[in-house]
């Protein structure tokens, strides 16, 4: 039996700062203190993270996980930068200009810089470089040079040219309209969906979160993957509920419904039936489109002979939530499952802690947490916009390769998914930022403190990552690693996603410590 103390646990007090994952010898510059430098002194501290990612500290790490992937028309182009190596090259231009006046400095990013012979990758470098220097000026408040620098930058960035012109053309407007709401003047640059008229047919009818589904298989390996971890961890069970925290169009339980039925077949106890609970608490989702999820499921387990019980708990508050709510019968066995959920109640401690102690309560086999694998959540506004652009700059390279044939899609997904996100994290601040997502080791350290154990992601699920991804194809450009339990999903190295398994350990209500059984 092993115990754990309370004054062990940590709070979400400490999650805006960045984790240090590893030891790197970082350069820190010390200026000679004149006016001329005074100004800068603030945003130098602010270059490590910068260099971190030429050093390629924020690349996967853990057991690769091979994928031998067929060629089809969604194979990247052969020899050509990616738009992660482009970040790096142009951070390492703007690192080499502010650092000008120290010799001697052993730059992170190499001197692959100076072999460029591409005039398209020689002007997307010097275009990141200004990007990063109108950041620096925002941070700065030296706002009317931001502003030259976001002109000159506008004027080179299109929302329809290559990966790196289309990110600088969606973080530059981003940057303006920061300077704008700090400055009090009203913005009157839109770069979101409003001013594409061109695109609301394409549009019409279609959710964005289908689009991803269908055109790209990170989603479909969070679902597959982690379907397949319930399944293994629930058994031959007669009576299963499921508890999913933000169904959306609820394909996985299509999933999870074809695995059981094939895997009572091969079983001697009959499943009496499944029941799907779908909290519904007012995080960007509808009542219509969670009832129209549900029609949708009783119709797919009607054609696989499953009895299943659809429900909608709604509440104004998770923390409102209580047992009886869910119906639950003593004989059930439960699984909870969350995808990009638990990162929307970041700024509202009270109710995380609530929803995952209410859960721990309820006992259940195994949860499935499924979320961003970034740091955008820093307090330090330098840090949070390179993270974002590195972390937004793998999709648009992800979305340049796999929607090469799909144009409109394309455009859809960077002007209406990516531009809210990109908006949130760099623009506003306070409440009103709402996109606040935090590496898995710090997830790891929250859930701590209410007894959370870490179950390995199997083989077979790993098996079925692999499946999805070859399905896709593009090239070996997809990633997955294994790092100590969890799965890392990425994009040429870039970790974009975490899936991982959790089961709770019970407390010692006479001692207040947990117990491993």
């Amino acid at each position: 039996m092993q115990e754990q103390n309370e004054q062990d646990f940590v709070t979400l007090d400490d999650w805006d700062f960045d984790v240090e994952e590893e030891t790197t010898n970082v350069v820190y510059v010390k200026e000679t203190i004149d006016d001329n430098k005074k100004a800068r002194s603030s945003s130098i501290p602010s270059l490590n993270i910068l260099k971190d990612f030429g050093n390629g500290f924020r690349k996967l790490k853990g057991q690769k996980i091979n994928v031998h992937t067929s060629e089809s028309a969604y194979a990247p182009r052969v020899c050509k930068l990616s738009t992660d190596e482009i970040l790096r090259l142009g951070g390492q231009k703007f690192i080499q200009s502010t650092e000008s006046s120290v010799s001697g400095l052993d730059h992170p990013f190499g001197g692959a810089l100076f072999s460029l012979r591409d005039e398209d990758y020689s002007r997307s470098v010097e275009l990141v470089e200004r990007l990063l220097a109108s950041a620096e000026k925002v941070e700065e408040k030296l706002f009317d040079r931001a502003i030259n620098l976001l002109n000159e930058c506008e004027k080179l960035s299109s929302k329809s040219g290559n990966p790196v012109e289309r990110l600088v053309y969606y973080f530059s407007g981003a940057l303006r309209e920061r300077v704008d709401r700090e400055t009090g003047k009203e913005s009157t640059k839109s770069v979101g969906l409003h001013d594409m008229q061109d695109l609301q047919n394409a549009l019409r009818g279609i959710n964005a979160c289908t689009i991803a589904v269908q055109d790209m298989p990170i989603c479909q390996v969070v679902k597959f993957a982690g379907i397949q971890a319930i399944v293994e961890n629930i058994g031959n069970a007669k009576k299963v509920h499921i508890i999913d925290l933000e169904i959306k169009m609820g394909v996985q339980w299509t999933i999870l419904m074809q695995a059981l039925t094939t895997h009572h077949k091969n079983s001697q106890n009959h499943l009496e039936y499944l029941k799907i609970t779908a909290l519904l608490s007012g995080v960007d989702q509808s009542r219509t489109n969670v009832e129209e999820t549900g029609k949708r499921l009783m119709s797919f387990a009607e054609s696989f002979h499953i009895a299943l019980c659809f429900k909608i708990v709604e509440v104004e508050d998770v923390a409102d939530l209580k047992r009886e709510d869910l119906d639950i019968d003593p004989d059930e066995v439960i699984a909870v499952y969350s995808q990009y959920f638990m990162s929307n109640l970041l700024t509202q401690q009270e109710k995380l802690d609530s929803l995952i102690g209410f859960i721990g309560g309820l006992n259940p086999r195994i949860m499935i947490v499924a979320e961003v694998e970034a740091n955008l959540n820093s307090p330090v506004f330098a840090n949070r916009f390179i993270e974002a652009l590195f972390y937004h700059g793998a999709f648009f390279d992800l979305f340049e390769d796999c929607m090469k044939n799909d144009e409109s899609t394309r455009m859809a997904m960077e002007s209406e998914v990516m531009w809210h996100g990109i908006r949130n994290i760099i623009a506003v601040e306070g409440e009103e930022r709402r996109i606040r997502h935090v590496s898995i080791q710090l997830w790891r350290e929250y859930f701590k403190r209410f007894g959370m154990v870490e179950i390995r992601i199997s083989n077979s699920s790993l098996y079925q990552a692999k499946v999805v991804v070859d399905k896709f194809s593009g090239g070996n450009s997809f990633t997955l690693q294994m790092n100590e339990n969890y799965l890392a999903i990425g994009w040429k190295g870039i970790p974009l996603n975490s899936l991982s398994a959790w089961k709770f350990r019970k407390r010692n209500p006479f001692h207040g410590v947990y117990l491993t059984l």
